[in-house]
This record gives C-alpha cells, sequence and structure tokens, in this order.
C-alpha cells in the first residue's frame, strides 16, 4: 500500500482552487465551440446559391415538372389549329 504525505489544509484548496479555474476554463471552451457548432446562417451563407438551387430542382422534380413539360409540349404538337373556345372548352379542326 503507497504512503501519501498527509495534505495541509491550504493545499487541499489550492488543488480545489485549481480544478475550478480548469473547470470555468473547459466550461468557456465549450460554449464557444457550441456556439461555432450551432451557427447555421453562417454555414448558409456560404453555400446559399448551391442551396437555393437544389431546393428548386428538388421542388421541380417532386412536381412532376419534367414530364409534365414534355406532356405539355407533345399535347400542343398533336393537336389542330384552335377554332374557337368557350371556358376551358375549345373547338379545333384537325
Amino acid at each position: 500500500m503507497a504512503t501519501t504525505e498527509p495534505r495541509s489544509e491550504q493545499e487541499i484548496r489550492g488543488a480545489i482552487r485549481e480544478e475550478r479555474r480548469q473547470l470555468a476554463d473547459s466550461l468557456d471552451e465549450l460554449r464557444s465551440e457550441l456556439g461555432e457548432a450551432t451557427d447555421l446562417d453562417g454555414k448558409l451563407t456560404a453555400v446559399l446559391p448551391a442551396a437555393l438551387a437544389g431546393a428548386l430542382l428538388l421542388g421541380f422534380l417532386r412536381g412532376g415538372g419534367i414530364g409534365a413539360t414534355v406532356r405539355l409540349f407533345m399535347r400542343k404538337s398533336r393537336e389542330g389549329n384552335v377554332k374557337a373556345t368557350a371556358g376551358r372548352f375549345a373547338v379545333v379542326e384537325r
């Protein structure tokens, strides 16, 4: 069994004071790192054009944009000349 010298009250208080200082420093460092990690505004600002383009493309694809656009052009090319319209109805010469 290892023998240790008894420490005085002043040594114990000094050790506790040093531990508290180190704990406070570690806590300050953790708070600053946490602030950097949760700074979404700064991270998004750096890649805003790419994020905006990606969101636009995803919305277009999600809405069936490619298929709807192709169907629109194909339908228009198959239709004849419109003679008259009434609301959503049209008289077409084929």
